[in-house]
């Protein structure tokens, strides 16, 4: 919700503008609530940024409240007992974390980090909780919400159980392009993990997972420059995946 087109005050600082402003430019959960309402939300909520590779909020944290990312990319993640992390669900502009937590009165399942540089707005416990029981149309969407991140939750779950390494890492591009799409070539992922990264998405070593995209790149699949990973033969990723596309 903060949003870089909004005014400049005096100071020669970008003011907070409205939750409607917002909502112009990143469709989301508050879309539907009418001109008042986005004023009221405005007046629960408060804008702020976070630079790439800063935490949002850690794991085990009590939620406040939620989080409403305005510009940016943050992955949420979690470390397992042997110290390796886990990265459980990708997050883009409009999309709301920190919700499960909150509603479930448990503290934060993962940590949320800023992947690049973001602009996020914090909306208060009480007033969500609140908007959530009184709204029916807020209270259908985080059903929506939570329904599609336990399906992708599931899907995940199959993919690490009964797919092998290579099937994982084709799908986890073709992941990557569905939730952070192209850049302006129409090939290259408007998204750069490093290999570490990719790993701990994929469920394997940093090490399985370079061999695979050098893979990937000897049979032309995709093409690597640095972090920047372009897919010129998406059919063929598709197949390496094994998925119906």
């Amino acid at each position: 919700m903060l949003n870089h087109l909004s005014k400049v005050n005096l100071t020669g600082q970008y003011s907070d503008p409205t939750c409607a402003a917002c909502i112009l430019s990143n469709y989301n959960l508050f879309s539907g609530l009418n001109e008042n309402e986005l004023e009221e939300l405005s007046s629960h909520k408060s804008c702020s940024s976070a630079k790439k590779g800063q935490i949002i909020f850690s794991e085990n944290g009590l939620p406040m409240g939620v989080y409403c990312i305005h510009k940016g990319k943050v992955k949420l993640s979690t470390t397992g007992p042997d110290g390796k992390e886990q990265i459980l669900r990708l997050a883009k502009d409009g999309d709301l974390l920190g919700y499960r937590a909150l509603l479930a009165g448990d503290r934060y399942h993962a940590t949320a980090t800023a992947l690049e540089d973001c602009d996020f707005c914090f909306v208060e416990r009480d007033y969500f909780v609140n908007l959530v029981v009184t709204n029916p149309k807020i209270c259908i969407g985080i059903f929506k919400i939570i329904a599609a991140d336990l399906k992708s939750a599931e899907d995940h779950i199959v993919s690490l159980s009964q797919k092998n390494v290579r099937e994982r890492m084709a799908e986890a591009l073709l992941f990557f392009k569905a939730t952070y799409g192209f850049e302006n070539d129409g090939q290259t992922l408007n998204i750069q993990f490093s290999r570490e990264e990719i790993a701990d998405f994929v469920g394997t070593s940093t090490e399985s997972a370079i061999r695979l995209l050098s893979e990937f790149n000897h049979d032309k699949i995709v093409e690597l420059k640095g972090k920047k990973i372009r897919i010129t033969n998406l059919d063929k990723l598709v197949r390496t995946a094994n998925l119906l596309y």
